[in-house]
């Protein structure tokens, strides 16, 4: 598939409330959000995903992603299946994760699995995204 990264952020959207994951060597940032109203940015660094809510913004590197992965798991707490998307760097490490979020543990709103189930179709299960050429 010859997708960029920011086609696919843009069919992200679709997946409502997400719990964006960025972890660090010394701390976790969790932040709850759909992924909406992206605007983007070419800076030194590179071409950058950004969104800004009332209460978090988003800034992603897209040219420091390498890779997309959908994983299916278990929850730590409770029994039930949870739905990530990993964003990953050059070190095939998390560089963002996307879990679906839930109301109650294991709730999840409605058609969002089937979004994602339907993403991981489309995407494949690992991705490679295409440069972002011009923004």
């Amino acid at each position: 598939m010859t997708a960029t990264l920011k086609d696919f952020l843009s069919d992200c959207e679709e997946l409502g409330t997400l719990r964006l994951i960025v972890t660090s060597s010394a701390a976790v940032l969790e932040a709850r959000g759909a992924i909406q109203k992206l605007f983007y940015a070419e800076l030194p660094k590179g071409k950058y995903a950004n969104m800004h809510t009332d209460v978090f913004e988003f800034h992603l590197n897209m040219d420091a992603i390498k890779r997309v992965k959908f994983e299916e798991g278990e929850s730590k707490r409770g029994n039930f299946t949870t739905y990530a998307i990993r964003f990953l760097d050059e070190k095939d490490e998390p560089a963002l994760s996307a879990f679906l979020q839930w109301g109650k543990p294991g709730e999840y709103e409605p058609g969002q699995v089937e979004t994602w189930q339907a993403l991981r179709e489309q995407y494949g299960e690992v991705w490679e995204p295409a440069p972002v050429e011009a923004l």
